[in-house]
């Protein structure tokens, strides 16, 4: 299939249920022969619909997070497993998934940003930071200890927390350097994550409006990738 210009994909009306389709036959065939001889399949029922989906977040993205890269060939992460350090060395993802990051940024899990995941059974949708590094877990920490309101603020609000009503992530078991037992944030301080995400049912993404579904959630979510991101600098 010919590449098309970011701004020439198609109207998004809905993933195909061929896409979780091939999802579930890849499970059962995830070898390098299989997927080969289904390349255009891939094409077809999960590329070219991802990333239409993604050109339709573009103008929505614009309306609450401007600085945020959303680009139908940028946004998605690509088919292939990196197998380097894995026991489990079958070559493909059995989920497609989608990762929108600031400008500039590479996809994975620099900075704080937003993730959609599709898999047979599950829709996935959720923000935040997941693996910051020890300089950037210093700096959030460091910033929650000091616009402590700010932050409850935002992960209290009613609406953010009937979404998403835990922040969840790896904790320490005692404070880290620098903070007393006794600090009024300490259990937030202790995190080493910071990230939350809902699961939806399957057949949301069959709808036509499921991009309207999805920037609710995020644009929900905007304030918390926010706060984490300018802790960090960025």
């Amino acid at each position: 299939m010919k590449e098309l210009d970011e701004q020439h994909f198609p109207p998004f009306e809905g993933f195909p249920k061929q896409s979780i389709g091939f999802l579930k036959k890849l499970k059962k065939n995830n070898n390098r022969d299989w997927f080969n001889a289904h390349k255009n399949d891939y094409e077809e029922q999960i590329k070219f619909p991802m990333q239409c989906f993604i050109a339709a977040m573009q103008p929505l993205f614009s309306d609450f997070a401007p600085q945020f890269d959303v680009h139908p060939k940028r946004s998605m992460f690509r088919i292939y497993r990196d197998t380097r350090f894995s026991k489990d060395k079958t070559p493909y993802k059995i989920h497609m998934a989608a990762h929108f990051v600031l400008r500039g940024k590479p996809k994975g899990f620099e900075g704080s940003g937003y993730y959609l995941h599709i898999a047979p059974g599950e829709v996935f949708i959720g923000g935040g930071i997941y693996l910051p590094d020890n300089d950037q877990l210093k700096k959030i920490r460091k910033t929650i200890a000091e616009q402590p309101k700010i932050f409850l603020a935002i992960v209290n609000k009613p609406s953010f927390k009937k979404m998403f009503p835990a922040i969840n992530g790896a904790k320490l078991t005692r404070p880290p350097k620098g903070f007393e037992p006794s600090h009024p944030m300490i259990e937030w301080l202790k995190m080493k994550q910071f990230f939350t995400g809902l699961d939806l049912k399957e057949d949301v993404c069959y709808r036509k409006g499921f991009p309207e579904t999805i920037a609710r959630y995020c644009k929900e979510l905007a304030p918390l990738v926010d706060f984490m991101n300018k802790a960090m600098g960025f």
